[in-house]
């Protein structure tokens, strides 16, 4: 007995320094990474802005001989809504995360309301910029907390009522704890849908300028889909919206629609526009709605599918993206 002991703890023993040269290299990656409010070049503290986004011949490349942008340039007005979508790997989350000022660009410049974004403080551009993204990171604390996490020194009031709008209330009001509830580690006590429901109850609290939502009712389910609608209607007036759209009957209404293949902007213009062109944009919707009526429809349904495609309007009523009543004719 006491040698076989010994003998069983020496076995353990790899296993234990296998999970910890893991552990280490991991801690060894974040303790090298350089913090960005230390960059000599973020100089610039942005007033309040309008919220206008452009993007000058911008070229992005992760490494040496990977470029993934290969000079994009638009603009987004002002309070309007900018859809872009493309095939996986197009470069559309790469657009995304350097307005969000995850990443500089490897030449060209990205402004907002005319200033390189390059040269702005990360704090003064972050804290007028708002992000619901498909995947949702919760911390383990309170539902509460992971809501007030964008501003917290918000009242309850309004934490409450941000919660109100996201449909939040629905389930935190049935825990026996309410908004005290801890969600566990990035939110493993609650579902997907609810996750992503407190992620867009914190991005309402921060009542930010500069939107990006990628694909942010993707969890949920059709009526709360279309509850949230409304809330989201109201948060996107007078701001400007970037949303990365894999369902294409979400973004009919956006004010612009930029198609991204191959690091290119390669169409851009309104949905009726891109139809009536024919081109790249009116060929994956067509092949969308036709995949749709393959897999669950029937013959006539087939034909009011593409009567649908054709008119620019859903086909009939049922499950609305997040987006489809965004835009001049929507709000």
């Amino acid at each position: 007995g006491f040698l076989v002991a010994p003998v069983f703890q020496i076995v353990g023993i790899g296993t234990q320094l296998t999970e910890a040269l893991a552990g280490l290299e991991r801690t060894k990656e974040v303790l090298s990474e350089t913090r960005e409010d230390v960059d000599p070049r973020r100089t610039v503290a942005l007033p309040p802005i309008a919220g206008e986004v452009a993007f000058e011949e911008v070229r992005f490349a992760y490494g040496e001989g990977k470029e993934v942008l290969h000079g994009v340039t638009f603009r987004a007005a002002p309070g309007t809504v900018t859809a872009l979508v493309g095939p996986s790997g197009s470069g559309k989350s790469t657009i995304a995360g350097l307005v969000a000022a995850f990443q500089s660009p490897s030449s060209g410049r990205v402004l907002v309301d005319g200033v390189d974004l390059s040269t702005v403080r990360l704090d003064s551009f972050r804290s007028q910029l708002g992000v619901v993204l498909q995947e949702s990171f919760l911390f383990d604390g309170t539902i509460r907390e992971n809501v007030a996490f964008s501003r917290p020194d918000a009242t309850e009031e309004a934490v409450v009522a941000a919660c109100r709008v996201a449909r939040v209330d629905e389930f935190a009001e049935g825990f026996e704890k309410g908004y005290e509830t801890v969600v566990g580690e990035r939110g493993v006590k609650l579902s997907g849908g609810q996750r992503q429901r407190v992620s867009i109850a914190r991005a309402l609290l921060a009542e930010p300028r500069i939107l990006l939502l990628d694909e942010a009712t993707s969890s949920l389910d059709t009526e709360s889909e279309a509850l949230i609608q409304q809330g989201l209607s109201e948060l996107l007036k007078g701001r400007t919206t970037f949303v990365i759209a894999h369902r294409l009957s979400t973004i009919r209404r956006a004010d612009q629609i930029l198609v991204v293949e191959g690091g290119l902007v390669v169409e851009r213009g309104r949905h009726e526009d891109l139809m009536a062109a024919g081109g790249r944009y009116a060929e994956m919707v067509t092949r969308q709605a036709g995949i749709g009526v393959e897999l669950f429809g029937s013959a006539g349904e087939d034909e009011n599918a593409r009567a649908g495609v054709d008119a620019g309007e859903p086909r009939r009523p049922g499950r609305l993206g997040a987006l489809e009543m965004l835009g001049p004719a929507g709000r």
